[in-house]
């Protein structure tokens, strides 16, 4: 019986029941979950680290509490911009024409939040794996430069494909290319038809299914054998997602759910592909031998070229005795030189600067700018020869895995200590999603609860200079890359990060530093001229102390301003110099009795409002001192 559209059409009451019966999904489902709880609780405070922690834990970002209130909502509603922008680009949905979405929409606390769940409408938005996907898809018809390993004719058609994304993705062709890797062409029985076949591979390679199946007039098939020839090949590639994927095109909620669902499990697919293959067979060898390596283009993992990154060298390292006569066995046929003799009697050495080569395919690495350039151009490393092409990544061998987790399986979840290195790495090879991940992650992780850091000084560090906490984060090395990247939302990031913690830096001559290399960074710069740094401190600065307690009239207390001589007016009028008052008056080393506010220089209060017109008007003043000792004028 021939399928028709009319057929295929689902309504709105059954969609209702198709949930109940759980073949269709609620999209906000409740969630009950410890690290979707965790979300919500991050959500609220606007802890942007606390967020991005919980994505990375597996949260599910379209879950909804026993309120029924999604993260995107709660964001939405406190106002909590950056979050609702980390939930957006974490696939969180907002799309219009929904209860949720239109719900999300009308409950945002300002225009600016508004604005930005309007810009990301599911119609106008992209999935967070879609890049993914659309590369994949992409691959099926790039020629230029040619990645296929493998033809398959169907009929008068021939399709060229790759061996490793039909080994990652169909389970039939994972058991005939495991059997027989060198196969470079596969016959269907003249029974598929071709457009049977072409369905097949668009959902092998992750691209959208037509709404028309093809067949009928002209075509040689009836619109009812390539449908049968469908269901053929998706029983014999065991492909158990495609006939329930064609049925369900024509409902937009279904085929969304569908595509959404066929995505994250190829994304997995190559995941496991990528770790059982690529980090299985990676090789270590000493760096002096690296380039010798000879690695087969005939390979089971069906690898086409080798990425080598070399590790740091700890200069001084005592290690076992090495004998030159001692080789690794051969993996793929590949001799990989002298290794450690753990029976050798210890002596004390030098490390040997030591390399990881990593068996890799072109077609994934065509994801950044400059693999593309390099195989599409007429460079050594385009051109076939017997053995894979070395081409050196000037990053750690760690960075590099993280690299190509991104490319195979768009995976961002590595941690904030490299973080800064993967940002310059992908700035190299010009993958600028990377680059953006690697921002985000910096500016998440990085940020701690910033609205929970009152960075007030306790009384043993009264009397002495702030000293900044420990912290993976380095800001000023992270702005200096930020200005070297042109990466605008790292600038931002840590300007209120040194405004959220001013009173641990202001003193410092690092940061002395970084305002003078700020204002150089201005050309013919004029004495008037503003100093960008120092411009967004000030702006955060503001936002610190006047967001907690907008409406409740610190607004005027903070307008009282700063006296032109660089001393702050106390609460009665009278004046002090900045930082000296408390240790003066020697309660830099008193504690604070249960109930007591002070200031950040340790004078007594009489609530947090006053302190924080106070703590607001001193930062101000010491960056004022701090410009005139560098004869600058902001």
């Amino acid at each position: 019986m021939v399928l028709r559209k009319d057929q295929l059409e689902i309504t709105l009451h059954e969609e209702n029941k198709l949930i109940q019966t759980g073949k269709l999904r609620d999209d906000n489902p409740l969630d009950s979950s410890d690290s979707f709880h965790q979300l919500c609780i991050a959500t609220r405070k606007d802890d942007l680290k606390g967020c991005q922690e919980a994505i990375n834990a597996g949260a599910n970002i379209n879950g909804s509490d026993r309120f029924d209130y999604t993260p995107l909502i709660l964001a939405s509603l406190c106002g909590h911009y950056e979050v609702a922008q980390l939930l957006l680009e974490s696939g969180a949905l907002c799309e219009r024409d929904t209860f949720q979405g239109e719900r999300c929409i009308y409950s945002a606390l300002n225009d600016r939040m508004r604005n930005l769940l309007l810009s990301y409408d599911y119609s106008k938005s992209t999935d967070p794996l879609q890049p993914l996907a659309a590369h994949i898809t992409s691959l099926l018809g790039r020629s230029e430069p040619d990645t296929s390993d493998i033809t398959i004719t169907s009929a008068d058609q021939s399709f060229k494909l790759h061996k490793f994304i039909l080994a990652a993705r169909c389970p039939y062709f994972r058991k005939k290319l495991a059997a027989a890797p060198e196969t470079t062409a596969f016959k269907l029985p003249a029974a598929i038809p071709p457009q049977a076949f072409s369905i097949a591979l668009r959902h092998v390679y992750l691209a959208e299914l037509p709404r028309d199946v093809g067949g009928g007039p002209g075509t040689g098939y009836s619109e009812r054998e390539v449908l049968d020839g469908i269901d053929k090949l998706s029983s014999q590639l065991e492909l158990g997602n495609l006939m329930e994927d064609i049925i369900g095109v024509h409902n937009r909620r279904q085929a969304r759910q569908n595509r959404t669902s066929e995505t994250a499990l190829g994304r997995a697919q190559l995941e496991t592909w990528f770790r059982e293959n690529v980090l299985r067979y990676k090789v270590t060898i000493d760096s002096d031998k690296a380039n010798e390596v000879k690695w087969a283009r005939n390979n089971a993992i069906f690898a086409d070229i080798l990425l080598r990154a070399d590790e740091e060298v700890n200069e001084e390292l005592d290690v076992e005795g090495v004998s030159e006569n001692t080789t690794l066995p051969k993996m793929n046929g590949i001799p990989v030189g002298p290794m450690a003799d753990s029976t050798a009697s210890g002596v004390n050495m030098q490390q040997r600067p030591k390399s990881v080569l990593f068996p890799v395919h072109r077609a994934m690495l065509l994801r950044s700018d400059y693999f593309s350039s390099m195989f599409s151009s007429g460079l050594v490393e385009s051109q076939e020869k017997p053995h894979l092409h070395i081409v050196k990544v000037d990053c750690t061998p760690e960075v590099l895995e993280w690299i190509l987790l991104f490319l195979y399986a768009e995976k961002t979840d590595f941690p904030l200590d490299i973080a800064l290195e993967i940002l310059f790495a992908a700035d190299i090879l010009f993958i600028e999603r990377l680059k953006s991940k690697a921002a985000l992650v910096i500016s998440t992780l990085g940020s701690g609860t910033l609205q929970q850091e009152r960075g007030k000084l306790n009384s043993e560090t009264l009397a002495t200079p702030a000293t900044p906490t420990k912290d993976v984060l380095d800001p000023f090395e992270t702005l200096r890359a930020a200005w070297e990247l042109r990466v605008p939302r790292l600038e931002n990031f840590v300007a209120r990060y040194f405004a959220y913690r001013l009173e641990q830096y202001i003193d410092l001559p690092e940061f002395a530093d970084l305002i003078k290399e700020s204002a150089a960074r201005i050309r013919n710069r004029e004495e008037t001229d503003t100093i960008e740094i120092i411009d967004d401190i000030r702006h955060y600065l503001s936002e610190r102390f006047r967001l907690r307690f907008e409406g409740e009239g610190i607004a005027e207390l903070l307008d009282e301003g700063v006296h032109e001589d660089g001393l702050a007016g106390d609460i009665n009028g009278s004046q002090q110099p900045f930082g000296n008052s408390a240790i003066e008056n020697g309660l830099g080393h008193q504690p604070l009795l249960e109930g007591e506010i002070r200031t950040l220089d340790g004078e007594l209060v009489s609530d947090e409002f006053e302190s924080d017109a106070l703590d607001y008007r001193m930062l101000l003043g010491k960056i004022e001192i701090l410009l005139e000792k560098l004869e600058l004028d902001a």
